[in-house]
C-alpha cells in the first residue's frame, strides 16, 4: 500500500467525526422511538451515575460497561487521573483497576456539580454486540472455578429455580450453571421483579442511560483500538498515551456465541432478544443470523 492510499491524520479525524455523528444519531432516534412507545419518563438520581467515571483534569466522563474492555479503560482513566502516579496502564494490576476508591464516579458530586459536568465534559462509552457480551459474562462468571462469590450469589439461585432434581451439592455450590439455565433465569419475570440485573449482564441502556445522558462518543468493542485512540487524541493525550493492545486468546468470539445459542429454544431466544432489544437497536447491531426467532 503506497502512502497516497493511506488516509492522513486529518482525513482519519474527519472519518471519526462522521462516524461519531452517525452513532449519536442512531441513539437519539432509538430513544425517540422508544419514548413514543413508553410513557414513563424517569429522572436520573445520583444512584444511576455509579458507572460514570470522572476525569477532572481532562474534563472527561467515561461510562464503564463490564465485559467491554472496561478493565483496560479503567487503567487508562487511572493514568489520566493519577497526576503522574502511573504512566503505563498495563503496570496497574487488573484488581487494582476495579477498586472503587481508585476512581471518582459522578454520583459522588453534588447535584449542581453533576449537572455542570454532564453539560460541559466530553462523555463517552464503549459497547459490544449484546449476546457476545452476555456469553462473555457467562463464561467468565459461571465457568471459572475461582468465581465462587458469583456461584454462591447467583449460581445457587439459578440452579434452585431452573434445574429440576438438582443435587444437594449443586444447590450448595452453584458452580455448574449451564448457559441454558442462565438464559432461563434472565428471562424469568420473577428475576426482573426481584432485583436489578448484575452489572455484568445488565443492559448498556440501564447502566449508562444513553436516553438521558448525551454521549459525545460511542466506541465499539469491534473497533476498540481505533476508537480508544481517537478519544485519547481528542483528550489531548494521544501523543504519550496509547490504548493497551493485547490479543486475548480466551476472548469470546462470534463463532463461540453462535455455538452457545445452539441449545437455546427459539422461544427463549425471542424472549432474550426482547430483554436486550434496545441495546441491539441503539448501537446498530443487527439481529444475529443464528437466532431462530
Amino acid at each position: 500500500l503506497t502512502s497516497e492510499l493511506l488516509p492522513s491524520n486529518k482525513e482519519l479525524s474527519l472519518l471519526n467525526m462522521v462516524l461519531a455523528m452517525i452513532r449519536r444519531d442512531q441513539v437519539t432516534d432509538t430513544c425517540r422511538a422508544n419514548s413514543m412507545s413508553s410513557r414513563k419518563r424517569r429522572v436520573l438520581t445520583p444512584n444511576d451515575l455509579k458507572h460514570l467515571v470522572v476525569d477532572e483534569d481532562h474534563e472527561m466522563i467515561y461510562c464503564y460497561v463490564p465485559k467491554v474492555a472496561c478493565t483496560n479503560w479503567k487503567r487508562v482513566m487511572m493514568v489520566l487521573t493519577g497526576r503522574g502516579k502511573y504512566s503505563d496502564p498495563m503496570e496497574i494490576p487488573a484488581n487494582e483497576a476495579h477498586i472503587s476508591s481508585n476512581l471518582k464516579t459522578l454520583n459522588q458530586y453534588s447535584i449542581p456539580e453533576i449537572n455542570h459536568r454532564l453539560k460541559s465534559y466530553m462523555k463517552f462509552l464503549f459497547v459490544r454486540e449484546p449476546f457476545e457480551r452476555l456469553v462473555s459474562a457467562y463464561r467468565n462468571k459461571f465457568t471459572q472455578k475461582y468465581n465462587t462469590s458469583f456461584h454462591k450469589r447467583y449460581g445457587t439461585k439459578i440452579v434452585r429455580r431452573q434445574r429440576k432434581n438438582a443435587t444437594q451439592e449443586a444447590l450448595r455450590k452453584g458452580d455448574d450453571v449451564k448457559f441454558e439455565e442462565f438464559v432461563a433465569y434472565l428471562i424469568d419475570p420473577h428475576t426482573q421483579r426481584e432485583e436489578p440485573f448484575n452489572e455484568h449482564w445488565q443492559t448498556v441502556y440501564s447502566l449508562c442511560h444513553p436516553c438521558h445522558i448525551h454521549y459525545d462518543l460511542i466506541g465499539k468493542y469491534e473497533t476498540l483500538e481505533d476508537d480508544s485512540n481517537y478519544i485519547l487524541q481528542l483528550a489531548g493525550v494521544g501523543s504519550y498515551l496509547k490504548f493497551p493492545t493485547y490479543a486475548k486468546s480466551t476472548r469470546t468470539t462470534d463463532e463461540m456465541t453462535t455455538e452457545f445459542f445452539q441449545n437455546i429454544s427459539s422461544e427463549h431466544q425471542t424472549h432474550l432478544y426482547e430483554v436486550y432489544k434496545l441495546d441491539f437497536l441503539m448501537f446498530n447491531y443487527s439481529v444475529p443470523s443464528y437466532l431462530k426467532l
